[in-house]
């Protein structure tokens, strides 16, 4: 065999491997973690087997993978709705959900691939409007643990019937009307309003009732002195006037700036006289 040959077998034999290596490479597919595959076939449509993580083999040209992300993922829901007493309520869910890995051909079949997008807005608005239309205004407010946990239960159960998991659920918005709004408004500076006036209502009649008492008190202490004016005649305002003294003496004492001169004694004092300058 001639040089040239064996080249020429050699280039061949390459090019058969390169050809074998291209067809075997457009033949696999992966699936990374957290996802799952299903398989559409030209002739027997998606098949019922869901693929696992990992390399797998297809038939180029009659068989597709579809890949799917069974990881939770976010969406924000925001609904327009009214409340029990016709007020328009704007409320947005947070919604945690992932599809059921085995129900994928499923879900495939009769939403496609953008299931969330056909599935989570119309039962979203279905349950909200059936929920809140339960409640008035002010028990959307007061009562909001109650209303997003039946939310949450009548959510989960209508998702499930299309192979929808939602891991949470939560109220991030809830607002009402602007005549609502201003409505609240004005009842809150009302009420305040009200607590001042009955503030001062009430500082009004403490006040009448503390004159009263103090007016019945200087009442009974008259009363009680002309009773011991009576009984005592004039040693009372005698004895009231020895403890004035009394205490008038004791201040007295007590200033570093004033002298006490026992009466009916002679003192000379070394004042100084005009002549003695």
């Amino acid at each position: 065999m001639s040089a040239a040959q064996l080249f020429s077998r050699i280039g061949q034999f390459g090019l058969g491997v390169a050809l074998v290596g291209g067809v075997v490479n457009s033949a696999l597919y992966n699936v990374d973690g957290g996802h799952r595959a299903v398989i559409f076939d030209r002739f027997s449509g998606i098949k019922k087997q869901v693929v696992g993580e990992g390399t797998h083999f297809f038939i180029p040209w009659i068989q597709r993978p579809i890949i799917f992300d069974v990881r939770s993922r976010p969406r924000n829901v925001p609904v327009i709705t009214g409340s029990k007493d016709l007020q328009n309520v704007n409320i947005t869910l947070r919604i945690l959900f992932r599809p059921i890995p085995d129900q994928l051909p499923r879900i495939y079949t009769i939403l496609g691939q953008d299931y969330e997008e056909r599935v989570l807005p119309s039962i979203t608005t279905e349950v909200l409007k059936a929920v809140v239309a339960q409640f008035d205004a002010g028990e959307l407010i007061t009562q909001r643990d109650l209303v997003s946990q039946k939310v949450s239960d009548d959510l989960t159960e209508r998702a499930s019937q299309f192979g929808v998991i939602l891991d949470d659920i939560s109220i991030t918005h809830l607002t009402f009307g602007r005549e609502f709004t201003q409505a609240v408004e004005l009842k809150q500076v009302a009420q305040q309003d009200a607590e001042k006036a009955r503030f001062l209502v009430e500082k009004a009649e403490q006040s009448k009732k503390a004159a009263v008492i103090t007016a019945e008190g200087d009442a009974q202490a008259a009363t009680l002195l002309a009773k011991a004016f009576g009984e005592a005649g004039e040693g009372l305002v005698e004895l009231r006037r020895i403890e004035a003294a009394e205490d008038i003496a004791y201040q007295l004492s007590r200033s570093r700036q004033v002298s006490y001169l026992p009466g009916g004694q002679n003192l000379l004092l070394n004042v100084p006289t005009p002549g003695n300058n």
